[in-house]
């Protein structure tokens, strides 16, 4: 029989202490974040702990403190500087404007492994008319803004513009995108988009907060899934 590292081992194995069977140990925390701060940075990392990208990553690290919290939590709210950097280790996050009779227009939504944060300099200011609460309970690593930005303008101006400016440009592509669709397509075209696009959001968003991302009313939304709901079984 083939054994070796490269194969995979029967769960009931794993209790008898088979001494063929290499048991390896899961990232630890901090790790897992130094992993996840190279995706969102685009950063290879080498096995050399001394390395220029490795030491800036984990000096990044230390800014970040692990938070968890309910569904329906208040992040960031309107009226007041957005404070805090997010990277997502579990959950949704959900960007969006409240006017003053409650009415909402959401904006975005954020997943696993999305780092978000303000991204507009209106933002950062008690003109902030931006909101972030959580759709689903998550688990964040939160960090200080000023510090987070400070850190990486320490490391050239070139980082941190780069950096500011991948998100920017993402957002409004997303954005136009979006306003355009609404300009020239239905909302049941729209829906099978939203289908396509993005399945988990589908699964794990309320309908009333997916209508308003795709810019319908909650009964139409409803109207058009129910419709549609013999065609995707």
């Amino acid at each position: 029989m083939q054994t070796g590292s490269s194969l995979s081992s029967a769960p009931c194995y794993l209790s008898d202490n088979n001494p063929e069977i290499l048991n390896v140990q899961a990232a630890g925390a901090q790790q897992a974040l130094v992993n996840s701060l190279s995706r969102v940075f685009g950063i290879h990392l080498s096995n050399n702990p001394t390395s220029p990208e490795h030491l800036f990553l984990s000096d990044l690290s230390r800014l970040f403190h692990q938070r968890r919290v309910d569904t329906e939590h208040s992040l960031e709210r309107h009226d007041a500087p957005w404070e805090h950097v997010y990277l997502i280790q579990y959950g949704i996050l959900r960007l969006f404007r409240e006017s003053p009779s409650g009415k909402t227009a959401v904006h975005h939504f954020f997943t696993e492994g999305d780092m978000v944060w303000p991204v507009f300099g209106r933002s950062r200011t008690a003109r902030n008319t931006l909101c972030l609460t959580s759709v689903t309970p998550a688990t964040l690593w939160v960090a200080d803004f000023t510090a987070f930005r400070s850190t990486l303008q320490k490391q050239g101006e070139g980082v941190w513009n780069g950096f500011a400016l991948a998100l920017t440009e993402e957002l409004a592509e997303l954005t136009s995108m979006r306003e355009f669709r609404k300009q020239t397509m239905s909302a049941r075209e729209r829906y099978l988009l939203l289908l396509e696009e993005y399945p988990e959001l589908v699964k794990r968003v309320p309908d009333n907060q997916l209508a308003s991302w795709l810019g319908v009313v909650p009964a139409t939304f409803s109207r058009i899934k129910s419709a549609l709901k013999p065609e995707h079984k």
